[in-house]
């Protein structure tokens, strides 16, 4: 005879809650109704979930998808940053690097491992890890809830990296004058080595729009940078900040930093070609920040590459701190 456990059980056993267990039901769950209860056969439930799972687990990793598939595969919604789905009782994450206010930068701990600073939601005043998916992605290493993330480089076009695990306490930054959480994130499993082209791609992309932000919006964007990216490609790239190097280029005002001669010549546009430099090189540590960068003229740059003079050094260093100063007055 057949065993059958009543709902509290199920919950416990597959960790789901209440309001997903209602959904699934609404869906087709099978359950038998006896009196005003009702009792579940657990090997029925699992073949149940498997064949609702079914869409998911025919996604290639690395293959990209659209908002339809995915919506389809996951039975979630087509919008929105984070999308829970309780007929799936699963969470989907999507790191958009063509939109939004905020960059999700990828690093790589002292593990070798790739990690995500993935950005809550809310997208005015302070964000709150009590609301909405926040909430259910910092519960998700115990509330039963898989969580996926797909990744975008170009406009409606989503790479699927598979399932991702919250692998640290999420914590807060402060971000353009209000405070957000940052979730560190690790894939589960196989990993999607990103072609490096496509970083070029975002990196040429993130500098048209920084070309285009006001004096005071590219300063704020710029001074936020606090976290230089990393993450495999073919080799381990840098994920450099565009908005830290337009930034450094107009407050140069278009003369070179070191030797203080103005650009040897306009790019197309009519701008004064500078080229941005890390003076404490990111190979050795440095930060991709505003306070670590600096314009330099074609001649310059390659001089600090090929010698990197203790005293051409200092002299960058005292001009950053010119700079600083200027901020504060």
């Amino acid at each position: 005879m057949e065993k059958l456990i009543d709902s509290k059980q199920l919950q416990e056993m597959f960790k789901i809650s209440r309001t997903t267990l209602h959904r699934m039901e609404k869906e087709g769950l099978p359950f038998t109704q006896i009196g005003k209860s009702k009792r579940y056969n657990t090997e029925e439930v699992k073949v149940w979930i498997e064949d609702r799972h079914r869409g998911i687990e025919n996604l290639e990793i690395g293959k990209i998808y659209h908002n339809q598939e995915i919506a389809k595969a996951f039975k979630c919604s087509t919008q929105g940053g984070m999308r829970r789905s309780h007929s799936t009782n699963t969470l989907v994450i999507f790191s958009d690097h063509t939109k939004g206010i905020y960059e999700d930068k990828w690093i790589i701990n002292n593990n070798g491992d790739e990690i995500l600073l993935y950005t809550g939601m809310g997208q005015e005043g302070d964000q709150d890890i009590e609301f909405g998916q926040n909430k259910t992605l910092n519960e998700s290493r115990s509330n039963g809830i898989r969580v996926y993330l797909f990744e975008a480089f170009k406009s409606g076009e989503h790479v699927f990296k598979g399932q991702v695990e919250l692998v640290q306490d999420p914590y807060t930054e402060v971000q353009a004058g209000r405070t957000v959480w940052l979730f560190p994130l690790r894939i589960v499993g196989n990993t999607y080595i990103i072609p490096e082209e496509l970083l070029k791609e975002k990196e040429e992309e993130k500098e048209k729009d920084a070309k285009k932000l006001s004096d005071q919006d590219l300063f704020n964007r710029a001074k936020n940078a606090d976290r230089l990216g990393q993450r495999y490609t073919t080799s381990k790239t840098y994920d450099r900040d565009p908005y830290v190097s337009e930034y450094v280029k107009r407050r140069a005002s278009g003369c070179c930093d070191l030797c203080g001669n103005p650009a040897p010549f306009e790019d197309k546009k009519g701008r004064p070609y500078l080229e941005s430099h890390h003076v404490i090189w990111l190979s050795k540590g440095g930060e991709d920040t505003i306070y670590n960068t600096v314009a330099l003229d074609p001649s310059c740059h390659r001089k600090m590459h090929v010698l990197d003079l203790e005293e051409d050094v200092e002299k960058l260093l005292s001009k950053i701190d010119e700079y600083k100063s200027k901020e504060n007055n």
